[in-house]
């Protein structure tokens, strides 16, 4: 049976996780195994599940216990479930839980990149991408568009970040990642030489005039393939395109320079997928 609690102090301090930590304190940079998450929504709930996070404690609003949360109670019976009605927890968090559900979740370890690029053929970089909500779509079309992972560089925003879980629809529990690097000094050229040696080609995204078009046929014939994208409004740093095998662009129309780097990111692994 689930362990149901109904709130009755608002400054009970198990519910620090929900309301008053901070994403850099949740993650626990000093102590990482003991690094915390929050997902929302049933759904995106379960997907963590499926893919073997652990769960830690649930907030839920009080209709949601028999309703769609339901199964998730029936597969999370030896935690703590903090419940009230949805103006409580609204004053507990600050805003209103449109999906009904929060659960605290273990952060993972992570594989190494070695580990993660063993049988990828293409995986996607992301080098300082630091909107949360771009984050998580671009994760969302990596997983439906054919890569086989994702590396983030030291200093793209996590991926477990609320938003991001919550716009990628779960799909970061879907589709393998990794960090590239733990400090600055990491990337680009000794993260592009480490994926080198591991037999990929990289393929920066960016503007110039000497760029091959993403339709070049030579780029989808290759047997393992980096796209590398960078972070809004400024893109790639110089020295990450000057270290990579391929610059690419995607044509435009009716003067149009740009795309936002999650719509970018679409396009590209849709062209560059591996056929």
């Amino acid at each position: 049976m689930p362990h149901i609690i109904e709130i009755t102090d608002l400054a009970l301090p198990e519910l620090d996780v929900f309301a008053r930590l901070t994403e850099a304190q949740l993650r626990s940079r000093r102590e990482p195994e003991k690094g915390i998450f929050i997902a929302e929504s049933p759904k995106v709930i379960g997907h963590a599940l499926d893919a073997g996070y652990e769960p830690l404690s649930l907030l839920m609003e009080r209709r949601q216990i028999s309703g769609a949360a339901r199964d998730l109670l029936a597969r999370c019976s030896e935690i703590p479930v903090y419940t009230g009605d949805s103006e409580l927890l609204a004053e507990l968090t600050g805003f209103s839980l449109t999906r009904g559900v929060l659960c605290a979740m273990r952060r993972p370890r992570l594989p190494s990149v070695e580990a993660l690029c063993g049988g990828a053929s293409r995986v996607a970089v992301l080098e300082g991408i630091v909107d949360a909500t771009n984050v998580g779509a671009i994760f969302r079309s990596a997983a439906a568009l054919g890569m086989d992972g994702v590396l983030v560089t030291p200093t793209c925003c996590d991926p477990l970040n609320r938003r991001a879980v919550r716009v990628s629809m779960g799909t970061v529990f879907q589709i393998p990642w990794t960090r590239i690097g733990t400090t600055s000094s990491d990337w680009p050229q000794p993260g592009i030489q480490r994926l080198r040696d591991l037999g990929f080609q990289t393929a920066a995204m960016a503007l110039s005039g000497t760029a091959l078009s993403i339709e070049d046929p030579r780029l989808a014939s290759i047997d393992r393939l980096a796209v590398v994208l960078g972070t809004e409004g400024d893109g790639l740093a110089p020295a990450t395109i000057a270290h990579c095998d391929h610059t690419v662009c995607i044509p435009m129309c009716h003067g149009v320079d740009s795309l936002n780097v999650a719509a970018a990111s679409a396009v590209a692994f849709w062209q560059l997928r591996n056929r």
